[in-house]
């Protein structure tokens, strides 16, 4: 599956979408039916995304998901019952095998982009492996990323812009890392949600600003994106992470009417 879903991403636009964070097997079935409805409005695939366990949450009291295992079995009645595409992410190289029973891409978070082991064990599934452009590097530099997962034989891989750094607790986007990342044959996805985020801002979480999700879109779309992430939740003011950057569910057609006219 994974072959002939990598040939799509990279001869059409697509979306990465879900809630940041899996909180209930109804909260995913909620988002996964809207979505399934979307990818037939705008004939694109559309990848279900949400996390077992956040694991870089910025305080020890924050809520990280339900684990792998339980985690898994949840995303597996998504893939099953709604027929989307399943992507989430790990943290650590034991998670890479367990999880590609699952999930069609591997996501390797910002701050993990250069753990050398855990993007060897990611390739080494031969599932498409996401690689997020950390806080810290420019597009030029994910080269070095990418290059250790090809060295494993597995040339599937998406490489994702998410901002950088911008002095404390906010971030900035140079779009020109778009083409720059693209340079090295992979197709490139915009982090739309995430690019908004004002790290550690919120008094022990992160906050953001999910007014300028959509326009992160649209200039991505100007710099040649080939692929849009968004985490989308019904109501993102009660979410249990991500919240003040995530968009409402019910803006997201919205959204994406705009992104593809």
């Amino acid at each position: 599956m994974s072959k002939t879903l990598y040939q799509k991403l990279k001869s059409t636009p697509f979306i990465i979408a879900g809630p940041c964070v899996i909180e209930s097997q109804a909260l995913l079935n909620e988002i996964a039916k809207e979505l399934v409805r979307l990818q037939a409005i705008f004939q694109i695939p559309i990848i279900f995304k949400a996390s077992f366990d956040k694991a870089n949450r910025t305080s020890i009291n924050a809520f990280r998901g339900p684990g792998l295992k339980k985690g898994l079995k949840m995303l597996a009645k998504v893939k099953k019952k709604y027929n989307l595409a399943i992507t989430t992410d790990i943290h650590e190289s034991k998670q890479a095998a367990p999880v590609a029973e699952v999930a069609d891409i591997l996501q390797i978070p910002a701050f993990l982009c250069r753990q050398t082991d855990l993007l060897l064990a990611a390739g080494k599934t031969n599932k498409i492996v996401n690689i997020k452009k950390a806080q810290f590097l420019s597009g030029q530099d994910m080269q070095f990323p990418a290059e250790k997962v090809a060295s494993t034989g597995n040339h599937n891989i998406l490489l994702t812009e998410r901002g950088n750094m911008y002095g404390y607790n906010n971030l900035a986007v140079d779009f020109r890392n778009i083409p720059d990342m693209q340079a090295f044959g992979y197709p490139v996805v915009m982090d739309c949600t995430h690019a908004v985020q004002r790290p550690g801002g919120a008094g022990g979480k992160t906050g953001g600003n999910r007014e300028f999700v959509p326009s992160m879109a649209y200039a991505a779309k100007a710099f040649g994106a080939n692929g849009y992430f968004f985490e989308v939740h019904p109501d993102p003011e009660v979410a249990m992470s991500d919240g003040p950057n995530m968009l409402y569910l019910k803006d997201f057609e919205g959204v994406l009417r705009r992104l593809f006219a």
